[in-house]
């Protein structure tokens, strides 16, 4: 089996719709945006030389995961960007290390892709990014999110 992370850009249809489910199901409902909503931002989510870009983490032929990189994933803190965004694995291949091959395609691909010293993240898992470089910066309230309470990371590129 040959497990590959790659940019999209033009991506199948196929692709894109079940990128678009993930995220719907994920967040889309919860903040009550249409199907047709998320396909169009995760189509207009896919730049080659700007951001927001978008990497698939590919086993043969057969899509498994994603993780983007964007200008905002937290209007709350428009003073710092890019974000790591929207990182996910197939609930089918969960538990199997694939997360841990996403998350080491990270930093090169920030590196080789994206000017900036710095990418950010934030999450509710404690001890799971920083098993990949990044480091805590603080606790902050989202306002919105669930949990409410998350944890900010930092990733240094250069």
């Amino acid at each position: 089996m040959k497990l590959e992370c790659k940019q999209l850009i033009n991506v199948e249809e196929n692709i894109l719709n079940i990128t678009t489910r993930w995220m719907y199901d994920w967040w889309g409902k919860r903040d009550k945006y249409t199907f047709e909503e998320v396909k169009c931002f995760m189509k207009h989510s896919m730049q080659k030389d700007k951001l927001p870009q978008t990497y698939g983490l590919f086993l043969d032929d057969t899509i498994i995961g994603m993780y983007q990189f964007a200008y905002e994933d937290l209007s709350i803190r428009p003073d710092i960007y890019p974000w790591l965004a929207n990182v996910y694995i197939d609930k089918e291949y969960r538990g199997k290390g694939y997360g841990k091959k996403l998350l080491e395609n990270v930093e090169k691909t920030a590196q080789e892709n994206i000017a900036f010293e710095e990418i950010f993240l934030y999450t509710k898992h404690i001890g799971l990014y920083e098993k990949f470089g990044w480091k805590f910066v603080s606790d902050f309230d989202t306002y919105s999110k669930e949990p409410r309470m998350q944890r900010l990371y930092k990733l240094t590129l250069k």
